[in-house]
């Protein structure tokens, strides 16, 4: 294998394009149905600079990244202990926030890559450049990140989950993460089915210590579904139904113990996915 990668890049380095990005996010797909880009542009230090990056990713995907590759370059120059700590906040708040089916894998990367191009005075942490740029490469990283859910095997419907009213990050992430590997609740979502008790089920399986559950309420989207832990006394299953008939429906999740806040982002559990992962031989 070494030696056919060896034979091969002599070839890969004559290809090489500055308009290749989209050649080269289409080339690293595997059962992702589009490639997947993003893109800013901002100023530093009175200098243009661009951040691009390109991943993949469709299945097997949850935090610690799985089966996923991205590949983020900006043409800024960086002091040289600037890269990792900027790339490690980026995936934290983007990679580190998706969840497809709840499974991961060994084959897994997020490289930053800076080459200094546009000439600017190189960034150093802590400066205002420095966030400048890490709010555009977390932006870049997001879309990309968001764009690996909406992709996901045989998804039909992106589904932000937002938990606030935590006590800390850890059990709003939980919350969420429960609620989003649930098996009921993403089949409910490919049904459009606003099934309340799926949900409030599995905000009470997460394992929050000294959870109070009459202090819980759930929206779906600007619809109230769940009011102090029982079935909010206004909501109407039609009205549900026009929410989970849409292409993205948000979740949100008041616990009612605190000021933390989070939010991932999943997808629903279609039988195109079995059809998919019961063909599929990696």
């Amino acid at each position: 294998m070494a030696g056919k990668i060896a034979a091969a890049l002599p070839v890969a380095l004559g290809a090489l394009d500055a308009d290749g990005w989209l050649a080269a996010a289409d080339a690293i797909r595997t059962t992702d149905t589009v490639a997947k880009g993003a893109f800013r542009r901002l100023f530093l230090g009175g200098k243009e600079v661009t951040v691009t990056g390109i991943a993949k990713g469709s299945g097997m995907i949850r935090p610690d990244m799985a089966t996923m590759l991205a590949f983020i370059a900006t043409d800024a120059a960086l002091a040289p202990d600037l890269p990792r700590p900027l790339l490690a906040a980026a995936v934290e708040k983007s990679f580190n926030r998706i969840t497809v089916d709840g499974d991961t894998s060994t084959n897994d990367a997020a490289v930053l890559m800076a080459t200094g191009a546009a000439g600017n005075v190189p960034v150093h942490a802590g400066s205002e450049d420095q966030h400048a740029l890490l709010q555009a490469v977390t932006e870049v990283a997001q879309e990309l990140a968001q764009a690996i859910v909406r992709d996901g095997e045989g998804a039909t419907k992106f589904i932000p989950i937002r938990v606030q009213g935590g006590r800390d990050a850890a059990e709003c992430l939980q919350v969420a993460y429960r609620m989003a590997h649930s098996p009921l609740i993403k089949t409910a979502f490919f049904a459009s089915d606003p099934n309340w008790g799926r949900l409030l089920a599995a905000i009470g399986a997460a394992g929050i210590e000294d959870l109070d559950v009459s202090r819980v309420q759930i929206r779906l989207g600007e619809l109230a579904i769940v009011r102090d832990g029982a079935r909010d006394p206004d909501y109407r299953e039609e009205a549900g139904q026009q929410v989970m008939a849409q292409a993205e429906i948000p979740i949100t999740v008041d616990l009612g113990r605190g000021t933390a806040v989070e939010e991932i982002w999943t997808c629903d559990l279609s039988y195109d996915y079995v059809r998919i992962n019961a063909d599929y031989r990696s």
